[in-house]
């Protein structure tokens, strides 16, 4: 038996800042650039469809007025993260094709929402050539979430984006790994601080790829599962310059698609997101053709003979009433306030351990539709807790 790869395409750009004044970012057009270098294809993927977010337009945003986009992006958290669940409910494993690192937070709900469905936690693989990790407590302002991904999916920032549906935080500080930050990351020190694992390029490259790949792993096996988060920015500039923010000291294409295979061999890899390509620094084709080439290789593991669904969904039973998704009448409510730490939880049971009974999968959900969930805005953004009547 062997898992069926699902493509979704999330062309959002709602996470960066306009490269100019008048130019909006191009990573929009990512899914349709990796599309036409026959991606679904060579994957023999099936087409989950695209989700559309809304328009670009940062409006009269100014430097202090919290992150740019984030009532849309928590809408399109929304919709993401029940197309992402969709998606596995089918025994599917999901590629999502960004778009910038914004779409992290569809694919954190969608994992929270999973986790507590069963009981558990499920963890992160963040693998990226930047921790994403500024927030109120460390930055004199937030604007992009792209840039803050990492910290809004901890519950670092406003609740509108940390706490979508009442959910906060999506991934524990001790549940997430990160790869491939550069050596002199801004935020290397709040990352030790706050307990969260990393594995730089330089020890990267010490390791090897496949053995990092492996120790990853090795850091969330008390996870129920974990979702991987690939930003292309991982890459040096020197092969992989079609990026909003290139950074030099990256790793290799090679080292990429090692460190892939390795982290998708295991029914504990849930899904994977990649993020901020941007065709607009590759008008011949090529970065992607090179993208392409490292996911085929990459994710090979994934189609293998014997790769079996998920340990997540075969593994473990769903507890006797919980619910993924709100019903219609019921519309997520996001909450506001200013920052500050995440809500402290509960450690869950163990989702490991002998006697778990096999094949008790979560009923499966027909596909959402593109419309996009509503959100309701609160009456005092200043008072966490209270929403609008």
């Amino acid at each position: 038996m062997t898992r069926r790869i699902a493509v979704l395409d999330a062309p959002t750009n709602l996470g960066l800042r306009p490269p100019t004044p008048t130019s909006v970012p191009g990573c929009g057009k990512a899914p349709g650039a990796l599309r036409d270098q026959g991606l679904l294809g060579r994957l023999r993927a099936r087409d989950a469809g695209c989700l559309t977010p809304s328009r670009y337009d940062p409006g009269d945003w100014r430097p202090g007025d919290g992150v740019c986009h984030a009532y849309e992006i928590a809408t399109y958290s929304v919709a993401l993260a029940d197309r992402i669940g969709a998606i596995i409910d089918r025994g599917e494993f999901p590629l999502v094709l960004g778009g910038d690192c914004s779409v992290v937070l569809g694919s954190a709900l969608a994992m929270h929402r999973l986790g507590a469905a069963v009981g558990g936690r499920v963890g992160l693989v963040f693998v990226d050539g930047h921790s994403d990790f500024r927030h109120p407590g460390n930055a004199s302002y937030v604007g992009a979430a792209a840039g803050e991904g990492l910290a809004l999916v901890t519950g670092r920032g406003q609740l509108d984006l940390t706490a979508i549906e009442g959910r906060r935080p999506y991934f524990r500080d001790i549940d997430v790994v990160v790869l491939g930050i550069r050596a002199q990351d801004d935020y290397r020190l709040d990352l030790q601080a706050a307990g969260i694992t990393t594995r730089p390029v330089p020890a990267l490259r010490a390791e090897g790829a496949a053995r990092t790949a492996q120790w990853a792993h090795d850091q969330l096996t008390h996870c129920a599962g974990y979702w991987l988060h690939v930003d292309v920015d991982v890459l040096d500039p020197a092969v992989m310059p079609a990026v909003d923010a290139p950074d030099p000291g990256g790793i290799a294409f090679a080292e990429l698609e090692n460190l892939l295979a390795g982290l998708v061999a295991t029914p504990h890899c849930l899904g994977v997101e990649l993020t901020v390509f941007d065709p607009d620094y590759d008008p011949d084709g090529s970065y992607a053709a090179e993208i392409v080439n490292a996911l085929v290789g990459g994710l090979r593991p994934v189609t293998a003979p014997g790769s079996g669904p998920s340990r997540l969904l075969t593994a473990v039973p769903p507890r006797r009433g919980a619910e993924r998704r709100r019903s219609p009448e019921q519309p997520p409510v996001l909450l506001v306030d200013q920052g500050g730490p995440a809500d402290v939880e509960q450690p869950p049971k163990s989702l490991a351990g002998p006697g778990v009974p096999a094949g008790l999968a979560a009923p499966a959900e027909p596909e959402a539709s593109n419309h996009l969930a509503p959100v309701r805005r609160l009456g005092n953004p200043q008072i966490p807790g209270l929403s609008a009547p």
